[in-house]
């Protein structure tokens, strides 16, 4: 998927049972924000209403498991609430305490049909690292 400036958010990875994806950003804000959106084109493939919003927050010890965290919370919106995201209108990632919050809009599940089921996050491969001046995370998700 690529924005109009022709840059990369996400790309997705060979894998033998589950799917893997590579994000990309210039701040560790974007690279967090082009995971969840590699999350959600893998669960659906169609434009979501914004017509619903949720705030979630998650923690972490390190990068990674904050990004297992982040990324777990809207499995957990799927879930429990029949929630699908459509975008990210708000998101503060605080390195120093490892915790991040973002606000949420999208729709209710039951109007449209889910592409893939993912069962988990895996810390299986993650990463989160800098690599000159963009930021890169890889995430294998279990389907």
């Amino acid at each position: 998927m690529e924005n109009k400036k022709n840059t990369k958010k996400f790309k997705f990875l060979p894998h033998t049972a589950d799917r893997k994806f590579q994000a990309f950003g210039k701040t560790p804000e974007e690279v967090f924000k082009n995971s969840a959106l590699a999350l959600f084109n893998i669960i659906y493939d169609k434009k979501i209403s914004e017509k619903k919003k949720f705030k979630i927050h998650a923690k972490g010890k390190d990068l990674e498991s904050l990004m297992y965290n982040f990324l777990e919370e809207f499995l957990v919106l799927i879930d429990s609430k029949n929630f699908l995201p459509s975008k990210i209108v708000n998101l503060k990632l605080n390195k120093k305490r490892l915790n991040i919050e973002a606000e949420i809009v999208g729709d209710s599940a039951e109007d449209y049909n889910i592409s893939e089921h993912v069962k988990a996050i895996t810390y299986n491969e993650m990463f989160i690292k800098k690599i000159g001046d963009k930021w890169i995370s890889q995430v294998v998700l279990d389907i």
